[in-house]
């Protein structure tokens, strides 16, 4: 067991450690926005769209103005540009510290686009293939059935169809326990399916994908996107791990909910421990450059051809479409492609993903249809903040309006201004 553990911690580096110190020595290029071959927007168009931003802007300051939100950073990009980037209340309510497009939030499984969209790269560039199983390259990984375990595939991984239990093994992540131990316990779990045939969403598991890379390339998960992703795309404010938010020289503190008001934590370190799945931190403008790239205007660091098999359906996800009131209103099918989920949102296609840790909650949502992206972020659990997103995309699609925010009834409600109970777990959003 010892030898076993050795060799764990040698071969799974790629999801636990961080990237030398020399990376921050590699140019950050000022990034540039490929144009694609879009329609001109015509002027009526242009002011419509300027009255929809400005009435969302307004409502962003609204659910400020509720006192059930410490810190929310917002961008939203249309054709290329970022059309608004904002940050706006406090990253530590004690010391008041503001917050601005630049302040870094953790992002926690929005970060497993960026562990998609890097292993996406690598198998570009033949390191890796998509059908290559994962056993061939992480010996160590097994499952309690070994002929199932020897057909997992790197898209199996990141569709999360390895026929394992929903969040297998998250609770004993929350309970401190080391990443590689937690990949060596998969083996005890019972399969609910056979790879490829159904779908559980993952962390731990989905993690392996930084162990793929570390085997392929001999290099570093977080080294390896950052060499591929943040700086040649200018993403200046991007990290992973708990010590590098907290080296961040502006950072939002976590926070919990009191009878004196809004307490800021230390951000958890347990699902840093799965970088791949939860473990990026960045800023609401480097989100911003992300969605760009993401919808295409950055070719030369993300082709058309790699956005469109990390967009690609693999898994229906219809349990999606029940969870909360947008979705089921809005959300027609749902389902989970390569480190991103596909919706089609009253007709119109939308790459989404949501996270959740303790004391962070985040959104991202992308039309690419209509080349429109919008991302939220904000430093405690109130779900005032989600309704934000669905109501700037009815706006954008011209959809019969519908209160996602409730504003109007918070402010009439005396107890939406006592603290919520607060969760016993910090298990990120699916």
């Amino acid at each position: 067991m010892v030898f076993f553990r050795v060799l764990a911690a040698m071969a799974l580096a790629g999801a636990c450690a961080a990237a030398p110190a020399w990376a921050d020595s590699l140019p950050h290029p000022r990034p540039t926005h490929a144009a694609l071959a879009r329609p001109v927007v015509p002027g009526a168009d242009a002011a419509r769209f300027a009255r929809i931003l400005a009435d969302f802007e307004r409502e962003t300051d609204r659910v400020m103005q509720t006192g059930l939100v410490v810190g929310l950073g917002v961008a939203v990009v249309h054709r290329g540009e970022m059309a608004s980037v904002r940050g706006l209340g406090v990253g530590d309510a004690v010391r008041r510290t503001p917050v601005d497009e630049h302040t870094v939030f953790r992002l926690a499984s929005l970060s497993k686009g960026f562990a998609s969209t890097t292993l996406a790269l690598l198998v570009r560039d033949g390191y890796v293939e998509w059908d290559e199983p994962v056993q061939d390259l992480v010996p160590m990984f097994e499952l309690s059935d070994s002929r199932a375990a020897s057909k997992v595939t790197l898209r199996d991984v990141l569709s999360h169809r390895m026929g394992l239990p929903y969040n297998a093994l998250d609770r004993v992540l929350e309970a401190n326990e080391e990443y590689p131990t937690l990949v060596y316990r998969l083996r005890e779990l019972p399969l609910t399916c056979a790879p490829g045939d159904c779908y559980a969403y993952q962390n731990i598991a989905y993690s392996l994908a930084g162990d793929v890379a570390f085997a392929a390339t001999g290099r570093f998960y977080s080294f390896e996107v950052e060499r591929r992703l943040f700086h040649p795309l200018g993403m200046s404010n991007s990290t992973f791990g708990r010590d590098a938010l907290e080296a961040s020289g502006d950072y939002a503190r976590p926070h919990v909910r009191n009878a004196k008001g809004f307490v800021p934590l230390r951000p958890k370190e347990t699902y840093y421990r799965v970088m791949p799945a939860a473990g990026a931190n960045a800023s609401a403008h480097d989100m911003a450059l992300w969605m760009l790239a993401q919808l295409g205007h950055r070719p030369d660091v993300l082709p058309l051809e790699v956005l469109a098999e990390l967009h690609a359906p693999e898994v229906a996800t219809p349990g999606e479409i029940r969870s909360i009131p947008w979705r089921r209103e809005r959300v027609r099918e749902a389902q989970y492609a390569l480190g991103f989920r596909v919706y089609d949102y009253a007709g119109h296609r939308m790459i989404f993903h949501g996270g959740a840790v303790q004391g962070y909650r985040a959104a991202m949502a992308l039309l690419p249809d209509h080349d429109f992206g919008v991302m939220l972020v904000w430093n405690n659990e109130s779900a005032v903040p989600s309704g934000l997103l669905p109501t700037l995309l009815d706006r954008y699609l011209g959809l019969a309006p519908t209160d996602w925010l409730g504003l109007d009834r918070l402010a009439r409600a005396p107890a939406a201004r006592k603290p919520p109970a607060q969760r016993k777990a910090q298990r990120p959003a699916r």
